[in-house]
């Protein structure tokens, strides 16, 4: 009996030991086939951080768990290459399902109100870490890592590195979010059509100034007129390219800053405060106070509603005209046909859709015919403000989610974001979540092929480009309101006017409604008293603020452009 013992142990035993050999097996295949020389890490430190994940996983191995993002090139390079590859390293199965934004929100919130395990781990965007805070149904990940997830956090993951926790960071100094993927809205133009000789001449002569990235909103509207109808290579272009379709990625089209660029709100990086780019007050303790100009809030200000505006004129004017029925995913790909010169709101997450070999914006050497650039600013926009949007697809744990299937995910989140794997990914995906992988030589070298991407997130530029902030206090509840508002505008039911000042009503509904509710404490909203745009405006000057701001008669300023070489080469210096 005794030596039948001893056998079975010594076979569990060399089972045991095999697996993990295995792992390290598979780690080291995996490193020679799929990661190579695209790693800011050694070949001996890769091995490291692999032999850790296969240590730290053995508690979980054969464990099946499920996690979902949105459908975008990174994720889906997740998904289908790195999900196998985590599986044959650490035993763990996991299912990674892709859905849309909309879809990822709607799971969320779901889990957060039920309280069912729907999945194990998600990417949502960083835009909800006002809602994860408040709510406090999504697990601190400073608190997890420190305490029941000690045993599952690599030493390895180096939480300085990453460019986007600020963003993930709540009032209360918590880490509730690990980010998986950026990417920006910036300005894209033509930048062969710009250095053209008698296109500058033309324009020159017919504007009185030089034709070149736009720093202000008076010089776009100057060169989307230019353009729009010019023969350009023997066609008609547009001078402009947008999306108006009453759908909910109109919605993303405004939450997404666009009124930070014209001005809306106060300032401070990442988030203007105490009004914020939606328009929402706060008060010192975060508490939201007013999205209306009527409680201290600027959602229906001067500077948003010229925002509005200036959206639907250059829409209307400038555009092609199918893109008043386009949505967000129609519109993306249309500057890539060749018929637009610029775009003020161009997302960066279409550049490996705008780098494909053979299309009219490329080079028969690999260059593109265009580049990307900072967003030029409206003419209620003071030096200080964020100045445009930065989508942060983050990993977050609810607290729904039992230990053991957390700490499996956890490790997952870990693996995809490792610096072992992250130069790949981002070579893959085109987006930058780590400094270490945004300095590496490979991204210096491949740099003339990106439209200046790499220019613009290793410039100082970048800090003013954030998601939405903590002032937020439920971003799914909120969000949906946008697109029907903004909707109203688009199809000419309401004026910019109207629609602001139903938008901000209703956003106060919602804050009335979790007010007298009660549910999120001493930091849930807190309706301040009704007053004037006049009476705000003091108390926010009084205050060293500028929210809301008031009317500025003028709204057509001097325009200004840059010259983009000359702007990359400032920011090198």
């Amino acid at each position: 009996m005794r030596k039948q013992f001893l056998t079975t142990t010594a076979l569990m035993l060399l089972a045991f030991t095999g697996s993990a050999y295995a792992g390290m097996d598979e780690a080291k295949q995996f490193l020679d086939s799929e990661v190579k020389d695209l790693s800011t890490l050694s070949r001996a430190d890769q091995e490291k951080e692999m032999q850790w994940f296969v240590d730290a996983a053995k508690p979980f191995s054969g464990m099946e768990i499920k996690v979902v993002s949105e459908t975008i090139t990174a994720h889906e390079y997740e998904s289908k290459v790195l999900a196998p590859a985590f599986e044959k390293i650490t035993g763990i199965k996991v299912t990674h399902d892709l859905i849309g934004e909309g879809d990822v929100v709607e799971k969320l919130q779901t889990q957060m109100q039920s309280g069912e395990n729907i999945y194990d781990a998600y990417v949502n965007d960083s835009d909800l870490i006002g809602t994860h805070w408040r709510y406090q149904q999504a697990r601190s990940l400073t608190k997890w890592m420190a305490n029941e997830g000690k045993d599952v956090t690599n030493p390895m993951l180096d939480l300085p590195d990453f460019i986007g926790t600020s963003f993930t960071t709540a009032p209360d100094g918590d880490l509730y979010q690990l980010p998986d993927q950026q990417f920006a809205n910036l300005y894209w133009f033509r930048y062969d059509w710009f250095n053209d000789e008698k296109n500058k001449a033309d324009f020159k002569a017919k504007y009185g100034y030089d034709l070149g990235v736009p720093v202000n909103w008076s010089a776009y509207e100057d060169i989307a007129e230019f353009f729009t109808g010019r023969d350009v290579g023997g066609k008609k272009v547009f001078g402009h390219m947008d999306y108006g379709k009453k759908d909910p990625s109109l919605g993303w089209r405004f939450t997404d800053a666009w009124l930070s660029m014209a001005g809306n709100g106060d300032k401070g990086i990442p988030n203007g405060k105490p009004v914020d780019e939606w328009g929402i007050k706060v008060d010192a303790n975060s508490r939201p106070v007013g999205s209306c100009v009527a409680r201290g809030g600027d959602t229906n200000g001067p500077a948003a509603v010229y925002s509005i505006q200036k959206y639907l004129d250059w829409l209307n004017a400038y555009a092609p005209p199918a893109a008043q029925g386009m949505t967000f995913g129609e519109a993306g790909p249309v500057p890539a046909q060749g018929d637009v010169a610029q775009q003020i709101f161009w997302y960066t997450v279409f550049t490996a859709d705008m780098l494909k070999p053979g299309t009219s914006v490329m080079n028969d050497d690999g260059t593109p015919k265009w580049r990307m650039a900072p967003s030029p600013h409206g003419v209620y926009w003071k030096d200080g403000m964020k100045l445009g949007y930065q989508d942060v697809g983050s990993w977050t744990l609810l607290k729904s989610t039992p230990d053991d299937r957390a700490k499996a995910a956890w490790l997952y989140a870990q693996f995809v974001v490792s610096k072992t794997i992250d130069l790949k990914k981002s070579h893959t995906a085109i987006s930058f979540v780590r400094q270490s992988t945004l300095d590496d030589k490979s991204f210096t070298e491949r740099a003339p092929k990106l439209g200046g991407l790499v220019e613009f997130y290793r410039s100082p530029a970048r800090l003013q480009w954030s998601p939405t902030g903590t002032n937020v206090p439920d971003y799914p509840k909120l969000a949906q309101l946008w697109w029907q508002a903004i909707g109203d505008a688009s199809s000419g039911a309401k004026t910019a006017q109207e629609a602001m000042d139903s938008l901000c009503a209703e956003q106060e509904k919602v804050l009335g409604r979790l007010e007298r509710a009660g549910i999120l404490g001493d930091i849930g909203p807190k309706l301040a008293e009704e007053h004037d745009l006049a009476y705000w405006n003091a108390d926010a000057v009084k205050n060293g603020n500028l929210a809301p701001q008031l009317k500025i008669e003028n709204e057509k300023e001097k325009p200004l452009t840059v010259n983009y070489d000359e702007l990359v080469k400032s920011w090198q210096k």
